[in-house]
């Protein structure tokens, strides 16, 4: 980031921070679709292969679109640092490994997304790190868990599908008191409405398949930190195992961004208009919204969360027939395991999501039968509402 760009607000940088023209002076971000580079001399090849001057090599390693996207997320963010990975779960699963060896702990809360529950569950038990799941927000939890060859925390905030609401800057100092580090998936909250760094976080992960691109169009994920834990964790296992992040997809990411605020703002304000809409509705028993001041962690939403998320979350008495019924009596809101689109949609995730746990391990996530998850897109508010009122009315 130039010192003249950091004097700008965040909806500026977003449109601008991380650009850079080639000689044609093009508006919008250049598109490198290489996957070489060629060099002026063999000397200045082993150089660059050196990491002893600056440039790029493989579009593997990194690519000029690439790193433009990376410098902007790492701007918005405000971070040292960011890596782009080809989908979300990459980002996850790269930071995550890329911290523990064989013999390692890992303690993460239990209320994350079926993927990262694999990770977590299975994926690095089978290379020799142990790993705890907790009730994470029970700060207790994470100290009893604590272990002396603990390495890291992992945690979303909010959760999906459940809005669960973690104090970021508590476990953050439970982790640093027991040498760990601590990782945090921020993909429900956006850069725009958290900042798990400033809340003490050692690393940031999001899906930019969500949000970012805002469109459906293409997958995407990034690693953001300090230049040093990049340089320790992230750098070289990336380098060397591959989950890059294509051009195109990193040119349509930037796209995203220059827009990020404006929709992030427009969906969180009609998704509290949503769910006041539905606040107290017969057929519901449990309504979950970040910006309402009935959420169970609404207190520490104000501490951490600029905002309250584009999501909302809720659980029809009826259980699964009733949730089905609903879902099919839609016609304005689409049916989608996706979030973060500029179009409404919803998902039933104890049969997607999470479809993979037992009965017993929803329940104890909080992911009932009739429960479902509804992204808010930017369609009018009261068209919204009209559409899930009437969907109610027929479930």
């Amino acid at each position: 980031m130039t010192n003249d760009l950091a004097r700008h607000h965040l909806e500026t940088r977003l449109v601008h921070d991380g650009s850079f023209r080639s000689e044609f002076g093009e508006t919008s971000e250049a598109l490198f679709l290489t996957q070489g580079h060629v060099y002026a001399s063999a000397e200045e090849c082993e150089a660059r292969f050196k990491d002893e001057v600056p440039g790029y090599i493989y579009a593997r390693f990194s690519n000029p679109t690439v790193a433009m996207f990376e410098a902007r997320m790492a701007s918005m963010e405000g971070a040292e640092a960011a890596r782009a990975t080809a989908t979300g779960m990459a980002a996850v699963t790269a930071a995550l490994m890329g911290q523990v060896k064989a013999g390692d702990h890992v303690v993460a809360a239990r209320a994350l997304f079926g993927s990262c529950r694999y990770v977590i569950e299975e994926w690095l038990p089978r290379f020799g790190v142990e790993t705890t799941l907790v009730d994470g927000k029970d700060l207790s939890a994470w100290k009893k868990a604590a272990r002396p060859n603990t390495k890291v925390f992992f945690l979303e905030s909010p959760s999906n599908p459940t809005l669960e609401i973690i104090d970021i800057a508590a476990v953050a100092k439970i982790a640093h008191e027991v040498g760990a580090k601590l990782t945090v998936d921020n993909v429900f909250a956006t850069p725009m409405q958290q900042k798990p760094l400033e809340l003490g976080a050692d690393c940031v992960v999001y899906s930019a398949t969500k949000h970012i691109d805002g469109q459906g169009r293409c997958l995407g994920g990034v690693i953001l930190a300090s230049n040093q834990f990049i340089t320790d964790y992230v750098k070289t296992p990336l380098r060397q195992t591959g989950p890059a992040l294509s051009p195109f997809n990193a040119w349509v990411l930037l796209k995203g961004l220059e827009t990020l605020a404006v929709r992030v703002e427009r969906q969180t304000r009609s998704a509290g208009t949503v769910a006041d809409a539905l606040a107290g509705h017969a057929k519901l028993s449990k309504l979950i919204y970040c910006g309402r001041a009935d959420h169970p962690q609404a207190e520490i939403i104000k501490k951490q969360m600029a905002g309250g998320s584009t999501l909302i979350a809720f659980e029809l008495k009826a259980g699964k027939e009733a949730a089905f019924r609903f879902l099919n009596a839609l016609s304005l809101i689409k049916i989608s395991n996706n979030l973060g689109d500029a179009k409404s949609l919803i998902t039933h995730p104890s049969t997607t999501t999470h479809q993979r746990f037992t009965a017993e391990e929803r329940a104890e996530m909080g992911v009932g039968d009739g429960l479902v998850r509804l992204s808010i897109g930017l369609e009018h508010p009261n068209d919204l509402i009209k559409d899930v009122l009437t969907a109610l009315e027929r479930a």
